[in-house]
C-alpha cells in the first residue's frame, strides 16, 4: 500500500489530521495497530526526513523504526495535539543523534545550517527544561493554528521535513524569494509568540 504524505504539494491534508486522535487513542489502549497506522500515514515523510539527514537508505529505515519505538514508549503519557509535527520532531532528533554518533566530521554543511534554522522553529531540549513538555507542545500547537494554512504548510515543510526552499517553491509554484519571505515572516511571528508566552528564543 502506498503511503500518504503528510505534506503533499496541495498542502496539509485535513482528513489525515482528523484521524490522529483515533490513532493516539489506540496508543493509549496499547493496541499495536497504532504503529501500523502511524507508519501508513506518516512513514513516507519520516523516511524522507531521515534520509535527508542521514543520506543512507539503511540508516533512514532504521531511524524510521526507532521513531515508531520512541512514539510507542512516549504515548502514553504524552498526548500530542499536533501529531505530524510531534512525530517529525522525534525523527529529526533521533536522526541527528545517529548522524553525530556515526561521524560528526562528515555532517553535511547544509544540514548543519538547516538544523540551526530549525531551532528557531522547534524548541530544543534547553527550552524543554524551562517548561513542561505538555505546556511547551501546547504553545507550539496553538501558534501553528494561528498561521494561515499556506504559511503553516510552508513552515512545516521547511522546518520539519527539511525540504530545500527551491523544492518548496516548485511545489507551490512560487519563486524562491517569495517562499523565503513567507518563512521569514512565519519565524518572526513564532519568535514574538514564544516571547509573549515567556519562552526565550
Amino acid at each position: 500500500m502506498s503511503q500518504k504524505s503528510v505534506f503533499p504539494d496541495s498542502g496539509l491534508r485535513e482528513e489525515t489530521r482528523l484521524s490522529d486522535e483515533q490513532i493516539i487513542e489506540l496508543y493509549f489502549r496499547r493496541d499495536e495497530e497504532a504503529v501500523r497506522l502511524t507508519d501508513r500515514f506518516y512513514g513516507g515523510d519520516v523516511f524522507r526526513l531521515s534520509y535527508r539527514i542521514l543520506e543512507s537508505r539503511e540508516d533512514a529505515e532504521e531511524n524510521r523504526n526507532d521513531t515508531w519505538m520512541k512514539t510507542w514508549q512516549s504515548i502514553p503519557p504524552v498526548r500530542p495535539r499536533f501529531f505530524p509535527a510531534w512525530l517529525l520532531k522525534i525523527c529529526r532528533n533521533l536522526a541527528l543523534g545517529r548522524l553525530e554518533f556515526r561521524n560528526a566530521k562528515k555532517r553535511n554543511a547544509a544540514i548543519v545550517e538547516l538544523t540551526d534554522e530549525m531551532e528557531a522553529c522547534i524548541p530544543d531540549n534547553r527550552l524543554e527544561e524551562q517548561a513542561a513538555e505538555a505546556e511547551l507542545e501546547g504553545i507550539m500547537n496553538a501558534f501553528l493554528k494561528t498561521l494561515p494554512k499556506e504559511q503553516r504548510n510552508i513552515l512545516l515543510r521547511r522546518c520539519f521535513l527539511m525540504e530545500p526552499v527551491s523544492e518548496i517553491a516548485r511545489s507551490f509554484g512560487y519563486s524562491e524569494g517569495k517562499v523565503s519571505t513567507i518563512l521569514w515572516r512565519a519565524k518572526g511571528k513564532l519568535k514574538t509568540y514564544l516571547e509573549k508566552e515567556g519562552i526565550p528564543v
